[in-house]
């Protein structure tokens, strides 16, 4: 089954495109302007890269990979080969599209498509070819920077502003899709701030202006020839143009294109958590007033929040003044901040705020605690059985004898199937208390039920830490969980 989320760039030579939102329609819906000044004055701004490496002995594709096997720079290739097929090192040639954005000949692109080149050419829109460098990339964001050294007639794009659009501005895309010199298309700003899952920092622009392979690192223009976007992936069951593409937006690249000229790196923010978003069941069981802000699933050892006193279950109420609304935009307001800088965080704990300073580290990569969640109660029905945690994911858990208890059964319809609590999940802990056997859990259900609220559990599952609220199900009769196995 093919990933249908794909990089919009060919193994092929192809163009850069501009794609752009306009505007909301004029007064009294009058029909669009023509684009034909805009295409022209920013077409030579617009250009052509073509990258060549080596690919290293690997077998073909899987089958979630959507034109065959893989590119040799993390882009799709059009050459097919069996599954399980070795497929011998040789040279790859690779293409995509770019925009110039500095009279000092720098070039913005995407990361996916000069990863592992040793030679990146770029061809300019009046023909002429030349040598480009690569001056840094960002894989966070997929964007990256090029320059070339011969800066002889080159034309410039400047940025505009992505927060300022609206979806049904008018999109238009330049650029040679499959090698097709001097495409035009045309559509509309669909979305914004769109998640696909590509990584941390995803909030693409979404267009239906058409995009297709090797528009990959080309400008999305709006009606002002500005760039307010960089074309990065599409949408598609069968790797083709479906109306559904997607642009990093200027609000994100122009800085990190800033830093990667500066430094030929990118700078973010790290306090060490993993966060996890609050339903209702979750703000009731907290105590909140609403589902704003992000509760703290688990703290890397050593990490800054750590230092700082923040602590498993605090809930993330704002960042340096800033009220914080979901874990996503948590993570980019820390990526925004700069390593070393003391930043000043209100968290909501035990039914009180603290405010607490922790400095900021660089961002490297956190690593997650988590393991499974288990119980079995009596009583009034939650629907779980559980045993003792086996000793070999205690001690990677960490965990000592008897201190936490491990899901061999969840009853469908449940209060604990409804919560999503799942077979080999790790309880460590209830109404924030230390779990150690199925009395415990019993105990602090029926606390729960009598208080009339869900009862907080703490779950290691997968590697990650979460928080379950599980609510009772009222007018049901009660029945006790299944025995637990031993």
């Amino acid at each position: 089954m093919t990933n249908p989320i794909i990089a919009a760039s060919a193994a092929v030579l192809s163009a850069a495109i501009a794609a752009g939102p306009i505007s909301a329609q004029e007064t009294q819906f009058s029909p669009p302007q023509d684009f034909t000044a805009i295409v022209e004055e920013m077409s030579p701004t617009v250009v052509a890269i073509t990258a060549r490496g080596m690919t290293a002995p690997s077998s073909a594709m899987s089958e979630g990979e959507p034109f065959g096997r893989r590119g040799p720079f993390g882009m799709p290739g059009p050459f097919g080969a069996m599954p399980g097929q070795e497929v011998p090192e040789r040279e790859r040639v690779a293409g995509g599209s770019g925009f110039m954005i500095s009279e000092d000949g720098y070039i913005v692109t995407n990361n996916h498509v000069v990863e592992g080149a040793s030679d990146v050419e770029i061809l300019l829109n009046d023909g002429t070819t030349r040598d480009a460098e690569v001056v840094g990339t960002d894989p966070a964001t997929d964007i990256a920077v090029l320059q070339i050294a011969d800066t002889t007639g080159i034309a410039v794009a400047s940025w505009g502003d992505s927060d300022a659009m609206q979806p049904g501005a008018w999109t238009i895309a330049i650029g040679s899709p499959f090698g097709l010199g001097g495409t035009v298309t045309v559509g509309v700003l669909s979305a914004t701030s769109r998640v696909i899952g590509a990584g941390p920092y995803d909030a693409f622009l979404q267009t239906d202006a058409s995009i297709n392979s090797g528009n990959s690192g080309g400008p999305l223009f709006n009606t002002s020839g500005e760039v307010i976007g960089v074309n990065t992936a599409i949408f598609s069951p069968r790797g083709g143009n479906v109306g559904i593409g997607f642009a990093v937006p200027s609000s994100i690249a122009e800085d990190v294109v800033r830093q990667l000229i500066e430094t030929g790196d990118v700078e973010r923010g790290f306090i060490g958590v993993s966060l996890q978003g609050i339903d209702d069941g979750l703000a009731r069981a907290l105590g909140l007033d609403g589902t704003e802000g992000a509760i703290v699933a688990s703290v890397e050892p050593g990490a800054p929040a750590e230092t700082a006193g923040i602590e498993e279950g605090d809930v993330i109420l704002s960042i340096d003044g800033t009220a914080a609304e979901d874990p996503r935009q948590i993570s980019q307001m820390v990526a925004d901040l700069s390593p070393g800088s003391d930043v000043p965080i209100t968290v909501f704990r035990d039914g009180e705020r603290i405010e607490v300073t922790l400095t900021l580290a660089e961002r490297g990569g956190a690593s997650e605690d988590a393991a499974r969640d288990a119980t079995p109660v009596e009583g009034e029905r939650l629907g779980l059985a559980v045993s003792p945690v086996p000793e070999l994911v205690r001690r990677n858990l960490g965990l000592d004898d008897g201190q936490a208890i491990m899901v061999q059964n969840v009853q469908p319809g449940s209060p604990a199937a409804e919560a999503g609590l799942m077979q080999g999940d790790v309880i460590l802990s209830a109404a924030g208390e230390d779990v150690g056997d199925a009395g415990g859990l019993s105990d602090a259900w029926a606390e729960a039920r009598e208080a009339g609220r869900p009862l907080l559990l703490r779950v290691s599952r997968d590697g990650n830490t979460l928080f379950v609220a599980v609510e009772s199900q009222q007018g049901e009769d009660d029945q006790g969980g299944a025995p637990p196995e031993e």
